[in-house]
């Protein structure tokens, strides 16, 4: 018997208008140890089904149909207060946000004896002995004393692991892991998911892992559901269904998503935008994006492998088309400099009121976000920054673009140094660089429609002559990034998160710029938008011949936009090379570490190596090359002297002694020997 069985499951939202289904029908197995990822885009119901199976739906969602039964035994159908002893003790939740999931007011320690106490029979004293030993069992290093703690003195990563902690703390036989690496670096979610990986091994707990990284869910399950629009669209053996997919939207994203190698000149794509719960189409609900529709796919759902048989051959031509989609050329290489970074530096201060300061004799402190940066881009050329969160990627980028005032050092854009009044530079030059940001809700106003939105820098840099001009112009740049004219009447809210990252592209572009800033543009979409944005800012480089500064933790992004790559840690570059180079032959030894984290999308079984140890202290870090406590490589001489940029070969530059002195052999990761790209 399975220790998960989910039968037709549905969940509705009773509304004025009628009722909603958000999950409808959906029926799936989990077995004792056994991971089963759950993906798709955002609004497909991944986490509606976590949320109905743990008994935590929002009101006013409900049950409306089906049944949830655990060890054989009914618990859709119980009483709240019943279903309290079940949540925690047998069914663990671990949260996307872990500053979310933690209370800020307690330590870490009497939250987790908290929640030991609750479930289980134990004395203060013991209890506090079993969250001491989770807290090492998870690897928080000196348990003892950070059992004192407040989550605001853990950093990301071990904040997830503390979460984790109090999800397995009452020793639950099945844990739904929502989200629980998305906002992770890389080589801090190696660690996570390597632990959790260990959980189930070791405890024989079974996962419900919900996600849109399908890099993990390759590694990491068992199993893996497709689900689209609230029903499942596939569900198999993880390595048949992302190598193998039968249904066209699993086709869809696996082709969407950037591979390390070779890169073609674009990713495949599924056009459109999960629909609403109010406008779900009759028959299969991927009809209207589906590239080769049947006219049963308009009326009758495909719930069964032999009602997919039409899609199983979509699918493979589509798989057919990809790999003929070969690497080409995506501009012409043009080694003129159209920006120059040199000594960079940004230096935060940390310091505590003089009267403090006076009592407790402390010296001032300061953070050096940024310290010490040479970087050059080439015109029509894309250099991206790449490293793990608190590196100093974001500050640079706002450095550039003067939203900061550096601490020292020079920066040039085509001859003009900017680096002084950044604010008070000469228009001409303001408006030949703009900005996207992270977030494209948080930087449009939600109450400017998006004609106004758009119209703005044209506005204020006097580049249209009437409203009649200014209004062709906003509809052409609508076009332009693949939305409708019509759609500037709109506000931000009535759109989706990647038509909202199109219109900040549209303002982006609207003063003809030469130079963009994109700070982690992608990271908040899903793999299909992310792949409609990619492409979009590919076809703009080629047809505007714009220079991009690009910043990203993902590093198959990173390949497949990138001429030049930078790897930066705690403030300082120690790599920079060309991108098929870097990824080919790293030379630092942090380089490394972060292309081996890389989630391993070939299904090669090789196991992602976790990064050791921490990111220091950014207000204290180690003397000589920052990253000595973490590297194998490290001797007295990187323990002292800090290492200097040099030129190496293949046209690049690195910060490393070991490199210098020949003690770190050129290693090509593991995986990558004969690495191409090719697209399902």
């Amino acid at each position: 018997m399975a220790l998960l069985e989910v039968e037709n499951l549905k969940v509705e939202f009773p509304t004025r208008k009628g009722v909603l289904t958000a999950v409808d029908s959906v029926s799936f197995s989990v077995e004792q140890g056994e991971i089963l990822g759950v993906v798709g885009e955002s609004g497909a119901g991944k986490s509606m089904t976590g949320a109905a199976v743990i008994g935590l739906l929002e009101p006013p969602g409900r049950i409306g149909g089906g049944q949830i039964r655990l060890d054989g035994k009914r618990i859709d159908n119980l009483p709240p207060s019943e279903m309290r002893k079940v949540r925690g003790r047998h069914i663990g939740a671990i949260f996307q946000d872990p500053l979310t999931s933690l209370n800020p007011l307690f330590t870490v320690g009497e939250q987790l004896v908290e929640t030991i106490r609750t479930h289980l029979p134990m004395s203060a004293a013991d209890a506090r002995k079993r969250a001491i030993e989770w807290l090492a069992e998870v690897g928080i290093p000196a348990p003892d004393k950070r059992f004192d703690q407040y989550p605001h003195q853990f950093s990301g990563g071990m904040r997830q692991r503390v979460v984790i902690a109090l999800a397995l703390c009452a020793e639950p036989r099945l844990i739904i892991a929502d989200e629980p690496t998305t906002a992770l670096d890389v080589s801090v979610q190696a660690q996570i998911i390597a632990l959790l990986k260990r959980v189930c091994r070791e405890r024989n707990a079974a996962v419900i892992l919900v996600t849109h990284d399908m890099g993990v869910i390759a590694e990491t399950a068992d199993r893996v559901a497709v689900m689209y629009a609230g029903r499942l669209a596939e569900i198999g053996p993880v390595a048949q269904v992302l190598q193998k997919p039968s249904h066209p939207y699993t086709a869809g994203l696996m082709g969407s998503i950037p591979r390390i190698g070779p890169r073609p000149d674009r990713l495949i794509q599924i056009e459109g935008s999960m629909p609403r719960l109010t406008d779900i189409p009759k028959g299969c609900a991927f009809n209207p994006r589906c590239p080769k529709v049947f006219a049963n796919c308009h009326h009758n759902p495909a719930r069964t492998a032999a009602d997919r048989r039409w899609c199983g051959r979509l699918s493979a031509l589509r798989r057919g088309d990809a790999m003929n989609a070969m690497p080409t050329s995506l501009k012409t290489a043009d080694n003129r400099t159209l920006l120059s970074v040199k000594g960079l530096k940004k230096h935060f201060a940390m310091t505590k009121p003089f009267l403090n300061r006076l009592i407790e004799k402390e010296e001032p402190q300061s953070v050096k976000a940024v310290d010490g940066l040479d970087l050059d881009i080439p015109r029509g050329q894309t250099l991206s920054l790449v490293g793990e969160s608190g590196c100093g990627k974001s500050t640079v980028a706002r450095l550039i673009m003067g939203l900061s005032t550096p601490s020292g050092g020079n920066i040039t854009f085509d001859g003009i140094d900017i680096s002084r009044a950044p604010a008070g530079s000469p228009a001409a030059v303001r408006q030949r660089m703009q900005m996207i940001f992270q977030d494209p809700y948080a930087s449009l106003n939600p109450r400017w429609r998006v004609r106004d939105i758009i119209a703005e820098p044209l506005r204020t840099y006097g580049l249209s002559g009437s409203r009649e001009e200014e209004r062709r112009e906003v509809d052409r740049l609508l076009e332009f990034v693949g939305l409708n004219a019509k759609d500037g009447d709109k506000f931000p809210h009535e759109f989706s998160g990647g038509q909202r990252q199109r219109i900040s592209i549209a303002r982006a572009i609207s003063t003809k710029p030469e130079f963009l800033v994109c700070d982690e543009p992608t990271s908040a979409l899903d793999v299909s938008v992310q792949a409609q944005i990619l492409n979009l800012m590919r076809e703009m480089q080629r047809e505007l011949g714009l220079t991009y500064l690009f910043i990203s933790h993902d590093l198959a992004v990173v390949n497949f936009m990138s001429d030049w790559i930078g790897v930066m840690y705690l403030g300082r570059l120690v790599e920079v090379a060309p991108a098929a180079e870097l990824f080919n032959n790293p030379q630092h030894p942090y380089t490394r570490l972060l292309l081996d984290t890389i989630p391993d999308l070939g299904m090669s079984k090789r196991d992602r190596t976790p990064a050791a140890g921490e990111v220091p202290n950014p207000i204290s870090p180690p003397p000589g090359c920052h990253f000595n406590p973490r590297c194998p490589l490290a001797n007295d001489r990187c323990r002292s002297e800090a290492p200097v940029l040099r030129a190496y070969a293949n046209g690049g530059r690195v910060s490393c002694h070991a490199a210098e002195e020949g003690r770190g052999p050129a290693i090509v990761p593991a995986g990558m020997e004969h690495s191409t790209q090719t697209a399902p």
